[in-house]
């Protein structure tokens, strides 16, 4: 008799996620090929490494509970709720800021909500203390019997998830660059990539932890430092969720050259950081530069989102 279906593989993700080319005389120019690989395709509801970081993370849990954290723009929330309402479980969001318990919920958060998302919201100390035993052992007495999920969902698990965009652009492309928040899609990206091919991340929050937190990652995933990646810091443009004149007028430049939407907070840092370095020389010519889509824009939350 054949075994069920995997839990994430029941919502029938598109997958391999397709890679596209596009000219761009800004790359073109140097030599360079652009190729975008397009997970944000990959489900309607869990797009891009959402589904990826979340797959073996709800196999895990085998239906119970899960327990995980954001701030009140959080796409792995809404991700992790939709999981939840698609598959039938029951979902718990911490959410960071306890003075939106008393407003209106946000577009974000409402879609949390109607999803089936209990949302229990914490002030800015404890969320920063997540992580401690006695934060999560208060959420546990509270909620019970729950797997917990780190925020963004970067984890062992999410980083072994992560693995097969790599193996999906073994071959394909040189250099495979990816927008970072928490670090799980760069450390499972770069184990998954064959020998010869380097990972790019572009974090899109400063603070420079990203290095020894993807290293982390890496140890608890695969058991050492996996794979040929680096970090470029340099285009955060502010921090998470915000953005600048020139980062909106890039945006939309490339929006209208391509006809691809491109969400703010992740993909257009990526890509502009991507169009600076070929303009600086970094890649050789003939190199196949993969951007990672991890996402498409959300114009109302994404608005709201930039102006917090």
């Amino acid at each position: 008799m054949p075994s069920p279906p995997r839990p994430a593989a029941r919502l029938r993700p598109r997958l391999p996620s397709p890679l596209r080319e596009v000219h761009d005389e800004r790359f073109a120019r140097h030599g360079v090929r652009l190729l975008l690989k397009r997970d944000d395709l990959i489900h309607p509801d869990l797009p891009g490494n959402k589904w990826r970081k979340l797959a073996l993370n709800l196999e895990a849990a085998a239906g119970r509970t899960v327990l995980t954290f954001g701030g009140a723009y959080s796409n792995h929330l809404r991700a992790t709720a939709a999981a939840g309402r698609l598959l039938g479980f029951p979902t718990v969001g911490v959410v960071r800021g306890d003075e939106l318990a008393h407003r209106p919920l946000n577009p974000s958060l409402a879609r949390c909500a109607a999803d089936g998302m209990r949302l229990h919201f914490v002030d800015r100390t404890t969320y920063r203390a997540k992580t401690s035993p006695e934060v999560l052992e208060g959420l546990l007495g509270r909620f019970g019997d729950v797997v917990v999920v780190p925020e963004g969902g970067s984890n062992a698990l999410a980083a072994q998830g992560c693995t097969e965009l790599g193996r999906e652009l073994a071959g394909e492309v040189d250099v495979a660059a990816v927008a970072c928040g928490t670090g799980g899609t760069l450390a499972g990206l770069a184990a998954g990539l064959a020998a010869g091919q380097r990972a790019l991340g572009v974090p899109v929050v400063g603070g420079g932890f990203l290095t020894g937190e993807v290293a982390r990652l890496q140890h608890e995933a695969f058991g050492s430092r996996a794979g040929d990646w680096t970090l470029e810091e340099r285009f955060t443009f502010g921090g998470y969720a915000r953005t600048t004149p020139e980062l909106d007028a890039f945006a939309a430049d490339f929006e209208e050259r391509h006809g691809l939407p491109v969400e703010r907070v992740y993909v257009a840092k990526l890509l502009f950081a991507l169009t600076a370095l070929a303009g600086e020389g970094a890649f050789a010519p003939g190199t196949r530069v993969a951007a990672v889509v991890t996402g498409a824009p959300d114009d109302a939350l994404q608005e709201s989102s930039a102006s917090r």
